[in-house]
């Protein structure tokens, strides 16, 4: 990427304009072939009737994600302060953004963690075997096996009480919703959410969390002024939130992948070592978030094409993840692909900090799937996540062959 050109150089490119809306709700529906068609149409896209520019090219997407001055988190496509969205590490640059990640971060480092990985496996293995007792009776790979468990885990984690917990779905379905355009699937999201919403800030509240609990670290750090009072009760939301759907789908991804290729599964059966592999792929695969939103603070010159100084971008992590010049036979589940660079967890300064947490949680669910389970298959069409920038499914019916 590049300065833009000075005027009596080249003329840029006229940057192509998509023509279908790609968050309506037959989009969303398809969203794996409309991404993939919005990277193969050009560098940069314009989507219709917005100043909005998409780029779904592996190798802008990730120089775009790593250059946080062109390419601001500041601000980003339909972007609302006033969303139920905490606003706060997502939306900041450095240096408020470096502040305030060091006390999430460090909350959420492998020494921090540790003590959670053993309280992790004992929930995966009652889930699992709870499953077992059903017979061969089918199941809901979300509902009843991934979101039965990050909704056990993360909250027990926070220190959140377990009354109200039945509202963290419709809480995150609101959050991500803020992250696209304020169309229907947007108003379905916040229909009737008033109790959700009272749920949410109160349960972040320092009064309501648990001592030792990972939501009373943000307060601690609070009390030590490494952040503020306010900074600490928008983390606790941040972590509610942003921690809970990606890793429920990327989990229930990696099941319909052992679904759809039952040599990887079996391949991961043999080779236990390769569970954290498995995630990383099945992020890389179907990514659980479509795009990235920024501002480009400057013009920016893409193979001709110019964006210029304002505009709102869209960073496209699916479109870039299974993009051909970057990635061999990128549609194929391949748990020993060398996936060192795939952008499922973003790139450069915001990059993922619940990194480590995800693959301790990818540890104990697959590690306890792999134990008991010798075989996947679909007992029905999965049924996609009606939402527009978060991505994926939102049941994955399954029959499974226990041992």
């Amino acid at each position: 990427m590049a300065v833009s050109p000075q005027p009596g150089d080249t003329m840029a490119k006229n940057v192509p304009e998509l023509d279908v809306d790609p968050f309506c709700r037959e989009s969303v529906r398809n969203a794996r072939a409309v991404d993939d068609r919005i990277r193969e149409l050009a560098p940069v896209v314009k989507l219709p009737g917005e100043n909005v520019m998409l780029l779904g090219r592996f190798e802008h997407v990730s120089a775009g994600l790593m250059d946080w001055k062109t390419f601001s988190s500041t601000s980003r496509p339909w972007h609302d302060p006033k969303s139920v969205r905490p606003e706060l590490l997502l939306t900041d640059d450095p240096p408020k953004h470096t502040r305030v990640r060091a006390v999430i971060g460090d909350a959420l480092s492998r020494k921090r963690l540790a003590s959670a990985a053993e309280s992790f496996r004992r929930d995966a293995d009652a889930i699992v075997s709870g499953l077992r007792a059903r017979g061969d009776e089918p199941f809901d790979a979300v509902a009843d096996l991934t979101q039965a468990f990050v909704y056990k885990v993360l909250p027990d984690l926070l220190g959140i009480p377990e009354e109200g917990r039945e509202h963290m779905y419709a809480f995150g379905n609101m959050v991500w919703a803020t992250m696209g355009p304020m169309n229907e699937l947007f108003h379905e999201a916040m229909k009737d959410t008033e109790a959700v919403v009272e749920w949410a800030s109160r349960v972040c509240r320092r009064e309501s969390l648990a001592p030792g609990s990972l939501g009373m670290a943000m307060y601690e750090a609070a009390d030590q002024g490494a952040i503020t009072q306010d900074e600490a009760y928008l983390l606790v939301g941040i972590l509610l939130s942003a921690a809970a759907d990606t890793t429920v789908i990327t989990l229930a991804n990696a099941i319909r992948a052992f679904c759809e290729f039952p040599d990887q599964y079996r391949l991961l059966r043999e080779n236990p070592s390769l569970i954290r592999a498995a995630f990383e792929e099945s992020l890389r695969w179907d990514s659980p978030s479509r795009m990235a939103g920024r501002i480009a603070t400057r013009d920016v010159e893409i193979d001709g094409y110019v964006i210029p100084a304002g505009t709102r971008c869209g960073l496209m992590f699916a479109a870039a993840n299974r993009d051909p010049r970057r990635w061999t036979d990128p549609d194929r589940f391949d748990i020993t692909r060398d996936n060192s660079r795939h952008l499922g967890f973003g790139y450069g300064v915001h990059a993922c900090v619940g990194r480590i947490l995800a693959l301790l949680e990818a540890d104990a669910l697959l590690g306890a799937i792999v134990r008991e389970i010798e075989h996947f298959e679909l007992a029905g069409e999965p049924r996609p996540w009606m939402t527009t920038i978060g991505h994926g499914p939102e049941s994955v019916p399954v029959r499974a062959r226990f041992k």
